[in-house]
C-alpha cells in the first residue's frame, strides 16, 4: 500500500446513463473554433486557418448536477456550449455528452493580445461544467446543438456547422497527444457565446444526450 504525504485528491469523473458505473476522467482537451460562425464572431477568418487546441485540467470538472462558482479576477465570464466526446480503451470514442467551456473572456482578449497562454483564461477552477454520459454512437451526428440562459436562447447551431467533425478532431487530438482511456475532448462551440453573472441559470443541450442545466453562483 501507498504511504502517501496527505491523501490523493478524489479522480473526477462522469455519471454514465443508465449505468451505475461512472467514467473516470483523466484529462480535458478542448478545440477552438471549430464552427465558422464563432470564428468569425472572435475576430478570425476560418477559411485560413485550422482549428487548434488547448486544454483544461481533469479538476475543472464540474458534474452531478453541482453549480460552479463565478471565478475570480473577471468582470467578463463567458458560456460556450459544446459537445463532449468520451475517449475509451484504444484512443475510441466510447460516448457523449454536453458541456459548456467557461472562459473568462477579458484575461483571454489580455493574453492574445500579449501572446501569451490562455491557462487563466480557460483552465481555472470549475471551468468544465459537463452532463451525464451517454454510451455508445453519437445519436445525430447533425443534432441541434443549443444554450439557453434564464430561459432566453443565446447559442443554437447544428453539430454538422463543425469544420472538423468528431473522428477528424479525435484523430487530429491523436497527433499532439497520446489519447488514454478517460480523457474528454471538447469539440467547439457555436457563435452567439456570450456573458453570464452570478444567479444565472444555464440550459445546454445536444438532442439526443442529457441536458446539463446548471446556476452560477
Amino acid at each position: 500500500m501507498t504511504d502517501w504525504l496527505f491523501p490523493p485528491a478524489p479522480a473526477p469523473s462522469l455519471p454514465i446513463v443508465g449505468d451505475t458505473r461512472r467514467f473516470p476522467v483523466r484529462r480535458i482537451l478542448c478545440v477552438g473554433q471549430n464552427y465558422a460562425a464563432h470564428a468569425r464572431e472572435m475576430g478570425s477568418d476560418p477559411t485560413k486557418s485550422a482549428p487548434f487546441f488547448f486544454s483544461k485540467p481533469g479538476d475543472a470538472l464540474v458534474s452531478d448536477g453541482l453549480d460552479p462558482a463565478y471565478p475570480g479576477m473577471t468582470d467578463n465570464l463567458h458560456h460556450e456550449v459544446e459537445l463532449v466526446a468520451a475517449v475509451g480503451p484504444g484512443g475510441t470514442i466510447i460516448g457523449w455528452a454536453v458541456g459548456v467551456d467557461l472562459t473568462r473572456r477579458d484575461i483571454q482578449a489580455e493574453a492574445k493580445a500579449k501572446g501569451r497562454p490562455w491557462d487563466a483564461a480557460k483552465g481555472f477552477d470549475q471551468s468544465a461544467p459537463c452532463g451525464a454520459l451517454t454510451l455508445g454512437d453519437l445519436p445525430d451526428p447533425a443534432a441541434v446543438i443549443s444554450l439557453k440562459v434564464n430561459g432566453e436562447v443565446r447559442q443554437s447551431g447544428s453539430l454538422s456547422d463543425m469544420i472538423l467533425d468528431p473522428a477528424r478532431v479525435l484523430a487530429a487530438a491523436g497527433e499532439l497527444w497520446s489519447l488514454q482511456p478517460g480523457d474528454l475532448i471538447y469539440t467547439g462551440t457555436p457563435e452567439g457565446v456570450g456573458p453570464l453573472v452570478r444567479g444565472d441559470r444555464v440550459e445546454a443541450d445536444v438532442a439526443g444526450l442529457a441536458s446539463l442545466t446548471f446556476t452560477v453562483r
